[in-house]
């Protein structure tokens, strides 16, 4: 198997909304997101994965590792040796590499943010970083498009963490900020135990907002000579952003015990809408 082969089936096996995108890119550009997705996944996984907290940093500190060589030419791992050519070829940054690895560890050592500020460090590390590449590999004139991908990859992780929440309970973790839980009046039992109170659903609606103003934001930011290099972030953001509307119309507790999903053919008409607006 390929370096690029393997980060195909990486990809394919995420059943990512993000991937539904990656069709419409010319076959550098797709090839490049393929394994800067596979990159995701393989560190994502990492902590996912590995129950035991000394076993999961060690393999962080090799990909850690396996960036000093993919930096230095001598990449082991397919997905680094898919990614050799790409970080050339479009310039992208050793530190945001491992930047998203610091977001990792980030899972590694907190199951709970006591505040927004907190917060918002490990959403940009593991999203917004990810944005600021993928800006970089879908190409741009105008330097205000990488501010539009960070607020943008905000408004991803946002939604994940709303999408996510009561999953992420049921493993002992919660994403929404501790000091907004106290003033909502809503104890960590309420979200671990997917209690859908009136409180618990005014603190899930004030999440979707916040994500609905980075979205907005993201695209007030985005300038208009750089819009149709950059409809696959575009694509994504409608696709997610009708998730998160799909999250609002649902119930709390709905929203605590089920993960919404988009079906396939909707996220596909979603991305073929947008293509053909900045076509």
């Amino acid at each position: 198997m390929t370096p690029l082969a393997y980060c195909k089936q990486k990809s394919a096996q995420s059943g990512s909304s993000f991937t539904v995108s990656f069709i419409f890119l010319p076959k550098n550009q797709r090839d490049a997101m393929t394994a800067l997705y596979a990159f995701c996944r393989e560190v994502d996984d990492v902590v996912d994965e590995c129950s035991d907290y000394s076993v999961a940093q060690t393999k962080l500190n090799w990909w850690k590792s396996e960036i000093a060589n993919l930096y230095a030419s001598t990449p082991q791992h397919p997905v680094t040796k898919a990614l050799q050519p790409v970080v050339t070829q479009f310039n992208l940054a050793q530190e945001h590499f491992l930047e998203i690895i610091d977001g990792m560890e980030m899972d590694l050592k907190f199951n709970r943010y006591e505040d927004f500020k907190q917060l918002q460090l490990y959403c940009y590390r593991v999203a917004s970083v990810v944005g600021l590449l993928s800006a970089q590999i879908f190409g741009f004139k105008n330097r205000k498009t990488l501010k539009y991908a960070h607020d943008l990859g905000m408004a991803f992780q946002l939604t994940n963490i709303i999408r996510d929440v009561g999953e992420d309970a049921r493993r002992g973790r919660i994403y929404l900020p501790l000091d907004e839980l106290k003033k909502a009046k809503v104890s960590e039992d309420d979200i671990l135990q997917s209690r859908a109170t009136p409180q618990v659903k005014e603190l899930i609606e004030y999440q979707i907002e916040r994500a609905e103003t980075y979205y907005d934001k993201a695209l007030r930011e985005l300038p208009v000579e750089d819009a149709k290099q950059q409809r696959t972030g575009l694509m994504m953001a409608a696709i997610y952003r009708t998730l998160l509307r799909e999250i609002k119309a649902d119930s709390a507790e709905k929203v605590l015990n089920f993960k919404t999903k988009l079906p396939p053919l909707r996220k596909f008409i979603l991305a073929m809408q947008t293509y053909f607006k900045y076509a």
